[in-house]
């Protein structure tokens, strides 16, 4: 392992070996200490997508909001899943069994499409026209201004599904569900989310099942690997500190310099960042 891709991994604190068991509690602790750190907070709001990150994220939050109810005797603690479909969404089948799957306190369904629509049609009268790409980034920004719409008024805060292969690409919209509060995957790469819902006893469809952020409507359930250029495989076992072909370590390195200025917060006057 050489120096960038060690620095990379120890950035993105991805384990080589990991215990699912172990894990899972990491994250559901990691939820709660957040809600007793902010009593005045009530629970977690996550846009559900029928995929693997989404999928896990929830049910971890599900089961962070059950302990505290038992803990604390207070039944207002809640988590909040919301379907986000623009349109009509071909796989809503497993988001409905993702969400079966994580039992939520609420589900919630926000059609997305009206608002996207209205925001195209308001830009194109000013001379800008969306490209099918961007129109799929304002989708969504779209999602995640509705889950803090939502989580605004039930005194709630954000999850982001963002996990170490994703990040490590930037392979997730800038302030769009790349914004969120809480982050309880970053550690994880893809393999290992997998391993976690295996031990959660997930539907196997839910988490083996082609990765698509299915954004863009002339390419519809692009995969994820298509976009990239890589595999899933291929970025784990970079992440994990094993050797990768030569090209796919080129595609990795490449993705995580192109996408820096996704893991950084807006930069000001007093930052190093021009050094």
């Amino acid at each position: 392992m050489d120096q960038l891709q060690k620095a990379i991994v120890n950035e993105m604190k991805v384990k080589a070996i990991i215990d699912p068991n172990e894990e899972i509690r990491k994250s559901i602790d990691f939820l709660k200490n957040y809600l007793k750190k902010y009593p005045f907070l009530k629970g977690f709001v996550l846009g559900i997508s029928g995929g693997q990150d989404s999928t896990l994220a929830g049910k971890l939050a599900q089961l962070a909001i059950n302990e505290m109810i038992e803990e604390t005797g207070n039944p207002d603690y809640q988590f909040i899943a919301v379907r986000l479909p623009y349109g009509i969404q071909k796989d809503m089948d497993d988001v409905n069994d993702a969400i079966e799957f994580i039992q939520p306190t609420r589900a919630l369904t926000v059609n997305i499409k009206a608002a996207v629509d209205a925001s195209e049609a308001s830009l194109k009268e000013v001379g800008i026209h969306l490209s099918d790409f961007a129109k799929g980034n304002e989708k969504a920004r779209e999602r995640m201004k509705v889950q803090y719409s939502i989580a605004a008024m039930e005194n709630c805060v954000v999850l982001g599904t963002d996990h170490s292969a994703e990040n490590l690409t930037g392979f997730y919209t800038k302030y769009g569900d790349g914004g969120a509060d809480l982050v309880p995957l970053f550690r994880l790469n893809k393999r290992q989310g997998r391993m976690l819902l295996k031990e959660l006893g997930c539907p196997e469809h839910l988490y083996m099942k082609t990765p698509t952020a299915d954004l863009e409507d002339e390419r519809p359930q692009l995969a994820d690997e298509s976009a990239l250029g890589v595999t899933y495989e291929e970025i784990d076992d970079y992440l994990e500190g094993k050797e990768v072909s030569e090209q796919a370590k080129k595609t990795i390195e490449n993705l995580y310099a192109k996408s820096e200025h996704k893991r950084h917060l807006p930069i000001t006057v007093f930052d190093d960042f021009w050094k």
